[in-house]
Order: C-alpha cells, then structure tokens, then sequence
C-alpha cells in the first residue's frame, strides 16, 4: 500500500533521513515512534506532500505520488492532527462535509455519510451537527476530526499524535474507539506517537525510530518479547510486556520437552520412567509426536498386572490448549482444572509443551522478584 525507496531528507546540511525504506501493509495500523527529532514526523507529512523528499520514492499503490497533483492526493487522504484543525467558523456537519463537497458528492450522499459518521464515532448527530467547534469538549472535537478524514472513504488516513493534548480518560476512550473502528473499517493508519503504551493499545505493527532509522519494525508482542537492542528494550521500559498479560501465550511458559512415553511400553515401564523423570504422570504419545492421552501413577499402581500397555489403560481424553492461549485464559483454566498440568498442542493435536501450576507460579514470581528488585 504505501512503499518508502531509499528516502532521503535534509535541510541544508542537515539530514533528517537517509536511505530509508519501509513497506506499509494495506488495512494495517502503523505507528511511528520515536524520541524528538528522530523523523516520524516528516515521514508522516511525505506521504501527502506536505514535506518532499530530496530524493527517493514514496509510492501508494505502487505509484509514485511524485507525480500525483499534490491537491487531489490530499484529498483523497484522511488527516488528523493534535489541534484538530477545525475550521472555527464552521458547523461540525460542515467541518465534516467539506472534503466530499469539493470532491463533487451529491448532498444526499454526504448527508447519509455524515449521519454514519457522528454516529461512527460516538456523536449523536441530532445533537452536536449544528455545532461549533468552540461549543465541544476537546474529546468531541478529535471525535470530529477523526470523523471529517474518514468522509471521502480514503484508503489511508494520517494521524499525527491526535490523542497527546487530551486528559487520560478522553484520550484512552478515543483510542478505544479507533480500535474499534479499525477492526470494522481495516483502513491503512499511519499514526504518529511518542507514547508507547498508545503504540502496543492500537498498532497491528511500530516502527521504532532514531536519528532517521528503523531500529525496529513489527508487532507489538514481538517488540514487547524480542527488543532489538538495548536502546529499544530502554525505550519500551523493562518488563513492560507484563503490563499486558494477554500478549504472554501458552508457547512462552510452556515446558518445551515434557517427559512423554510410547503407548506401546507396559506398564512396570512408564513407572520407571516417572520414577527416573521424578513425576507422577506422563503424556502419552504416537510416534509422529500426537497427543493421545495420559496416564498417572495413580492408574498404574491400582492395576496388579504390569505387564498390561500403556495404550489399554490410559486416559484417552487429554485437554490441550494450542499455544497462543495467552495468560488470562490460562489462569482461568487452571482455576476450573482438576489437574496440575495443561499440554499444548498444534492445531493437529502434536505435543508442543507443557504449562503447569508450577511452571507457571514460577513464571509468575521469578517476574515478581525481578520487577520488585528494580524498585
């Protein structure tokens, strides 16, 4: 959707960007971030000209907007800023109209559009069209100006920190509210942001930025588990992956080697094995690695005849979990469980790993410790 090829930007002797490539996914919400002055800025107005490249190509749909009239590619861009830029003079219904009237809609069409509009973004339209700016809170006129850059139906809006000037409550409403409307509306959303818990609530992807370079580029759990240096792992915070839990999956706690037996050992030989391994059951296994049950030592010591297969005897139901179940959820489980231990499985039912009770209490307090070190 939007490609950047080897930009560069400077001003004078001062370069803002060099060499600078970056390819945005169609439907994706991007978040640029990074300290003052390291360019997501200027990256954010390129894209609609606001500030030209000294070289390089910006291309939107695999054109070059270079050779796009600069006018025609504003308007066919949603753009929200901090101050909203609210023309003061006018109603909200004619704030949000006005794109789509220079852009030759019929009054019909753009009443309907911006009815669906107020009411997209949590404004009864009965209430507030006629309006002026001065009389909304500040909330109410962001609401607005997310509003008016999605009348003209554009495939990318530009968001350029629309939240930083807001009290905590409006501003995590609003993102809130832009989470849903993306998962409804799946735009192509480059927004802006120094905030980095606003970053991890709204991006399907960051962009971690410094003196003009990627440092990282990827999703926010990845980000959140595998920072790409220090200065990221500095700039994201330490541990901040456990201020959100629901990020931390099945696959990050597990015991990735369980101690497993075949269905074809008797039973005398699974209780060496548990007596070996110092465990009270075991995971039962095919050959290809599936998951077919389980068996305790419980079983085994009230059956007389050792000799019998592990196959005949075991607990042929094993509950599995797959391994992006994230911790809430197993929290949860554990809690109406009437085992120590969960498996987890592929969607073709292979063992992947183990998280049990105490696995994950040592998970849990080891993070505990390390967290209440630093203070």
């Amino acid at each position: 959707m939007i490609e950047f090829k080897n930009i560069k930007k400077s001003y004078k002797n001062n370069v803002i960007l060099e060499n600078f490539n970056l390819n945005i996914e169609d439907g994706n919400l991007v978040v640029l971030i990074g300290s003052s002055g390291c360019g997501k800025t200027t990256l954010l107005k390129m894209i609609n000209r606001l500030i030209e490249s000294t070289s390089g190509e910006i291309l939107v749909n695999g054109k070059n907007i270079n050779q796009m009239d600069p006018i025609e590619l504003r308007r066919s861009i949603g753009y929200v800023i901090q101050q909203t830029g609210l023309f003061p003079h006018m109603t909200v219904k004619e704030n949000i109209e006005i794109i789509p009237k220079l852009m030759g809609k019929s009054q019909e069409e753009i009443d309907r559009k911006t009815i669906d509009l107020l009411n997209m973004v949590g404004l009864e339209p009965e209430k507030y069209s006629d309006r002026y700016p001065v009389e909304l809170s500040g909330g109410q006129q962001q609401r607005i100006g997310v509003a008016r850059a999605f009348a003209t139906d554009a495939e990318i809006i530009l968001m350029d920190e629309p939240f930083s000037a807001l009290d905590p409550i409006t501003r995590a409403e609003l993102q809130e509210e832009l989470f849903n409307i993306q998962k409804e509306y799946r735009k192509t959303i480059v927004f802006v942001t120094h905030d980095m818990d606003e970053a991890i609530n709204l991006a399907d992807k960051i962009c971690i930025l410094k003196d003009g370079k990627i440092l990282q580029y990827d999703t926010p759990e990845n980000i959140l588990k595998n920072p790409a240096g220090e200065y990221v792992e500095e700039f994201v915070g330490k541990n901040k992956i456990w201020t959100k839990p629901e990020m931390i999956k099945a696959e990050d706690v597990m015991i990735s080697k369980p101690v497993t037996v075949s269905p074809k050992r008797n039973l005398l030989q699974a209780r060496e094995i548990m007596r070996e391994k110092k465990v009270d059951s075991l995971l039962v296994i095919n050959k290809e690695g599936k998951l077919l049950g389980y068996i305790t030592l419980e079983i085994i010591q009230k059956i007389e005849e050792k000799n019998i297969l592990v196959e005949e005897v075991m607990n042929k139901n094993p509950e599995c979990v797959c391994g992006d179940k994230n911790l809430p959820e197993l929290l949860e489980i554990f809690n109406n469980l009437k085992k120590g231990y969960l498996p987890v499985c592929s969607d073709e039912g292979k063992l992947l790993g183990l998280v049990t009770r105490s696995s994950l209490i040592s998970v849990l307090s080891s993070q505990y410790i390390e967290m209440g070190g630093d203070n």
